[in-house]
């Protein structure tokens, strides 16, 4: 299952005094699962923006937590900038990055605006897509009027925010809370896309030139004239306003201009939901747009973070036009989008510094030993050492990844075999699903050492008393059943390894048939080497019912194992003897 992120960006309004922003900062560094990608004051708007990423309770947490501490620190009765606010903490919007939908962070969203309301006295509105009435999806709505608009706002039906305290409610305009107002501002909370700024780089120098395609395709386009010419009277309705002619790409804005540090005209863009508009088509029709125009894209520049979704959609994207297998390891398909959309033209681009998740993961692996990072050299001599772990659980996945790897690795070759052209996405479907279970794998290589390390920490518990015991044995069984689960889980991926495997015996590349066959060897050794781990860690779970439970599920795929491993060892026989 894919790992759920979310991004946050809350405004705090505060830039001129680092000590305050640093204060509000730590909170949000203090929550486990969090990591603080940029911290942007800005002194004449008198407003920091911070962007900080991480799992959604862990993110909904470090939230509450920074609009807290604006609170204590920030008095917007003194406050002054050249940008709109009406909070302490202005605005707080929830973005989807991996595994979660806009809507889930638009209900996170609302559950933390009620939160902050109840907890910690801020009136809130939502907006965007976490909005209760339709008004109140734009942001310039629940902000009208600003901060110097919030009296008459906390008192005047219609206008109020979305949740409020229950003392504010009871005493809108007077009292300690409608005090406690004045000082902390309201906040809007919202979720919304992910929004990628990327510049693309042409091989002109004229800004008119840029402008021209930005227009193109930007969704508002350009204004109609008359006669359709480039330089006929603007055509207005009856309000006045310029009648426009869209442009081709949804859910985009974009300008032209030109850049001195690089000496060349770009587009520059602001992509508001990927779901509509993919980077990967937002780069081919600006190509298209500009070879229109006798100009070139040369390179694609990003402004900031992406999700990683992004670039393993465009890499997949660009090699189906190849009509070549898109299951290929991430670290390739994301060669092949930095490659077709020249991503380092103007500077180098690094995956680990740009791609969110990627940024995310080091933060919590930083200092950590990962197995899969090993040299093959290294695993073995790691598992040979003395320590129990890395052990047979973890060999088991490890097979099993290997196994699928094999497997996938005949379907990619067979999918560029000369003369089999017109069968490339029937491989190509065969290699993805073989990627994801080899990555599945590979997870688990280091999961099950992990679930042995937590029933170690679990037996140095403290028992001198009667609750630290009984605290130790309740942890030790809870680490024990996830130790039995975890190698069940490598059992169900090892076993769909044999789909592949059999496939490619059958079907793939025929001077390939005996990599199938290997495959087939180190799944079935996958599934029944991790059997051996279900039923050693089951055999000291308390719970006898869940134990046999889980044995029983355990037996049934080892049997299904061993029939699958034949049929697919047939087909093989076969083969070699036929060639």
């Amino acid at each position: 299952m894919e790992k759920q992120i979310i991004e946050c960006v809350p405004n705090f309004s505060e830039g001129r005094n680092m000590s305050i922003i640093k204060q509000i900062t730590n909170e949000i560094e203090a929550v486990k699962g969090v990591k603080l990608l940029d911290v942007d004051p800005g002194e004449a708007t008198n407003r920091t923006v911070v962007t900080f990423v991480g799992s959604p309770d862990a993110v909904v947490e470090a939230a509450f937590r920074s609009v807290g501490k604006a609170a204590q620190l920030i008095d917007m009765r003194q406050h002054h900038g050249a940008h709109p606010r009406m909070g302490a903490t202005d605005v707080l919007p929830l973005i989807p990055v991996a595994g979660i939908t806009l809507e889930e962070c638009a209900q996170l969203a609302r559950t933390l605006a009620k939160r902050i309301a109840d907890e910690l006295g801020v009136p809130c509105y939502c907006y965007e897509a976490a909005a209760q009435t339709a008004e109140r999806k734009n942001l310039a709505v629940c902000r009208e009027g600003e901060y110097e608009a919030l009296q008459q706002k906390l008192t005047t039906e219609g206008k109020q925010p979305d949740f409020m305290p229950a003392d504010l409610q009871a005493a809108p305009g007077e009292g300690e809370a409608f005090e406690r107002a004045l000082r902390t501002g309201c906040t809007a909370v919202g979720a919304r896309d992910f929004l990628i700024a990327v510049n693309y780089n042409l091989n002109t120098t004229s800004t008119r030139r840029a402008n021209a395609i930005a227009f193109d395709v930007r969704e508002k386009g350009r204004p109609i004239r008359e006669n359709n010419s480039l330089t006929g009277k603007i055509i207005r309705d009856v309000n006045g306003q310029p009648l426009m002619k869209p442009g081709t790409l949804k859910c985009t804005k974009a300008i032209g201009w030109f850049i001195d540090e690089y000496g060349i005209a770009q587009v520059s863009m602001n992509m508001t939901n990927l779901a509509v508009t993919p980077l990967h088509v937002a780069f081919d029709e600006v190509c298209r747009c500009a070879q229109n125009r006798g100009v070139r894209v040369t390179g694609t520049e990003i402004v900031g973070l992406i999700p990683k979704k992004t670039l393993i959609d465009a890499g997949k994207y660009f090699l189906e036009k190849q009509q070549r297998s898109v299951g290929i390891p991430e670290e390739d398909l994301i060669h092949m989008a930095i490659k077709s959309m020249g991503l380092d033209d103007l500077k180098p681009f690094n995956p680990r510094e740009k791609v969110i998740e990627y940024m995310l993961e080091d933060a919590q692996t930083a200092g950590k030993k990962q197995l899969v990072d090993l040299t093959v050299k290294g695993f073995a001599e790691e598992t040979s050492r003395e320590s129990p772990a890395p052990g047979g659980g973890t060999i088991s996945a490890y097979m099993g990844a290997l196994g699928a790897a094999l497997g996938t690795m005949v379907a990619n070759l067979s999918s560029h075999k000369r003369g089999w052209d017109d069968r490339w996405q029937e491989f190509s479907r065969w290699a993805d699903k073989g990627q994801q279970i080899m990555t599945e794998l590979l997870h688990l290589v280091d999961e099950d050492t992990e679930a042995f390390n937590r029933i170690m920490a679990a037996f140095g518990m403290p028992k001198g008393t009667d609750e630290e015991k009984a605290a130790r044995n309740a942890a030790i069984q809870d680490a024990t059943l996830y130790a039995t689960q975890v190698p069940l889980l490598t059992m169900k991926a090892s076993y769909r390894a044999f789909d592949i495997c059999r496939a490619m015996a059958a079907e793939g590349n025929p001077n390939s048939v005996s990599d199938a066959g290997v495959g087939a060897l180190a799944a079935r050794a996958a599934v029944l080497g991790a059997g051996l781990n279900v039923r050693i860690n089951a055999a000291s779970l308390a719970d006898k019912e869940e134990a046999s439970r889980l044995v029983a599920e355990a037996d049934a795929l080892v049997e299904k194992a061993c029939e699958a491993e034949k049929e697919v060892m047939d087909i093989v026989e076969k083969k070699i003897a036929g060639m």
